[in-house]
C-alpha cells in the first residue's frame, strides 16, 4: 500500500480539498471492473455518479474518440464542423427536441437552462417584470455547485461563506405539486427539478407527481425544466426518467453519460419557440460542442439505439432491490430506487455511510454515500446478474460484521 499512500499524499498536497475521496488510487478500468495501482480489482457499483453507464472504456466509444482525435480536435463554434451537425441532429431526434445548446459539465448546462428560461420569460411569456424573473427549485436538490445554483438551496452547509447570492429563486418541497402551484407568481418563468433526486438520497417522487406539475406548468405558462444529468440514458429503466409518467419537459438538461464515460459532455435541449430566444453573443462555450465531444455523444446515442440498456436496467434494478430487501439487518432503514439507481438508506448514526463505503471498498466493491446515510448504487448498465449477486454478498458481509 506504499504506492497508494504516496499518491494520496501527493494529491492532497497539490490539490484543493473539494472532495473527500475513498482511500484508493485507480489506475485502469474495463467494463464493470476497476483496478488500483496495487493491482487489486473492484466491482464498480458507482459509475462515477452515473457518468459510466456503459462501463469503463467501452470499445465503441473509445473507437469513436480515437478516430475523431486523429481527424479534428477543437475549433470552437467560431466555425461549423461536419461532426457537430451530425451530433445535434442525432441528439435532437433521440430526445424528440428541436434545438440544442451544447455545454461541458452538468452545472454549466443547468446555468444555461436558467439563462434560456429567463430570457424566454421576458421575451415570450409576457408580463414578467424587468429583472424579476423567478425560477422554482425543489428542496434537497442537487444541480451543481456554482454560485447561482447554490443560491436557491436551503442548505447552510453548501452556502456558508459563499455569499452574496443570485436572486430570483425559491424552494418548494419535492413531491408536493400543490406547494409548487401555490409558489407561482406572475414573474415565475420556470420550474427545475430532478425526476429522481440523486445526491439528495435517491428520492423517488410519488406516482403522478410529474404529471401534476406538468399540468400546473401548462396552466400558468411556466417552463418545466427537467434535469436528467444523472437519471438519463437508460439509468432508471427508460431512456429518460420523465418517460415513466409520460410527461414532456419544455427544457431538458443532459450530461454525465452523454460523454460515454470518456469526456465531459452536456447539453440543454428545447423546442424551437423557446430556444430561438438565444441569439449570437447571448451564450457560448469554447469547448461546448467540440468535435471530440460530438463523436462520443454520437457513439453514446448509437449504443442506446442498438442495445436494450433501459429494459435491462429496469429488470436488474427490480432484482437487485428485491435481493437487498431480503437482507435482515438492523442497520437498514429502507431500500428504494428505480432501475439501476438504487439507494440503501442506513440508520441514523454519525458517519455510518462513510464507514460502510470504506468497508465495501475493502471487500472489492466501489460505492459511495450520499446525504442522510444513503448508499448510492448505480452500476454500469452493462452489469450482469452474477455481478449484482456478488455485490449483494459483499453488502451482507459488511452489514453482518458491522
Amino acid at each position: 500500500m506504499f504506492l497508494t499512500q504516496e499518491i494520496i499524499e501527493s494529491t492532497e498536497q497539490n490539490s484543493a480539498n473539494n472532495y473527500h475521496p475513498l482511500p484508493v488510487v485507480m489506475k485502469s478500468g474495463s467494463g464493470v471492473w476497476l483496478t488500483d495501482v496495487e493491482g487489486k480489482k473492484y466491482l464498480d457499483m458507482f459509475s462515477a455518479y452515473s457518468a459510466e453507464n456503459f462501463g469503463q472504456c467501452h470499445p465503441h466509444v473509445v473507437s469513436a474518440l480515437i478516430n475523431q482525435a486523429r481527424r479534428l480536435g477543437t475549433t470552437s463554434r467560431a466555425v461549423y464542423t461536419d461532426i457537430y451537425a451530425e451530433f445535434v441532429q442525432a441528439i435532437d431526434e433521440f430526445c424528440s427536441m428541436d434545438k440544442i445548446l451544447p455545454a461541458n459539465g452538468g452545472a454549466e448546462a443547468v446555468e444555461t437552462a436558467i439563462k434560456v428560461a429567463r430570457k424566454w420569460g421576458y421575451e415570450r411569456k409576457g408580463g414578467v417584470s424587468p429583472n424579476q424573473a423567478h425560477i422554482i427549485f425543489c428542496n434537497n436538490y442537487f444541480h451543481g455547485r456554482t454560485i447561482s445554483i447554490i443560491s436557491a438551496t436551503g442548505s447552510i452547509e453548501n452556502k456558508n461563506d459563499f455569499g452574496p447570492f443570485t436572486p430570483g429563486f425559491s424552494l418548494v418541497p419535492f413531491g408536493d405539486p400543490d406547494a409548487f402551484g401555490r409558489s407561482i407568481s406572475k414573474n415565475t418563468v420556470g420550474f427545475i427539478l430532478e425526476p429522481i433526486q440523486g445526491e439528495g438520497g435517491i428520492i423517488v417522487p410519488p406516482d403522478g407527481y410529474l404529471r401534476e406539475v406538468e399540468k400546473i406548468c401548462r396552466r400558468y405558462n411556466v417552463l418545466l425544466i427537467v434535469d436528467e444529468i444523472q437519471t438519463g440514458f437508460g439509468r432508471t429503466g427508460c431512456n429518460f426518467a420523465y418517460e415513466h409518467e409520460g410527461v414532456r419537459p419544455d427544457i431538458l438538461i443532459l450530461g454525465k453519460a452523454l460523454g460515454g464515460g470518456m469526456l465531459p459532455v452536456s447539453a440543454v435541449l428545447s423546442r424551437k419557440d423557446i430556444m430561438d430566444v438565444i441569439q449570437p453573443g447571448d451564450h457560448g462555450s469554447t469547448f461546448g460542442g467540440n468535435p471530440l465531444a460530438c463523436a462520443v455523444g454520437i457513439a453514446t446515442i448509437e449504443l442506446l439505439g442498438r442495445g436494450n440498456f433501459a429494459s435491462k436496467a429496469a429488470d436488474l434494478g427490480k432484482y437487485f432491490m428485491f435481493e437487498l430487501r431480503k437482507i435482515k439487518s438492523p442497520l437498514i432503514k429502507e431500500v428504494r430506487g428505480r432501475g439501476l439507481l438504487v439507494g440503501l438508506e442506513l440508520v441514523d448514526r454519525r458517519g455510518i455511510g462513510r464507514r460502510f463505503s470504506e468497508a465495501m471498498l475493502r471487500e472489492g466493491v466501489l460505492c459511495k454515500e450520499t446525504k442522510n446515510n444513503v448508499i448510492r448504487f448505480s452500476p454500469p448498465l452493462i452489469i450482469e446478474k452474477k455481478e449484482l449477486d456478488l455485490a449483494v454478498e459483499k453488502i451482507k458481509k459488511v452489514l453482518v460484521e458491522a
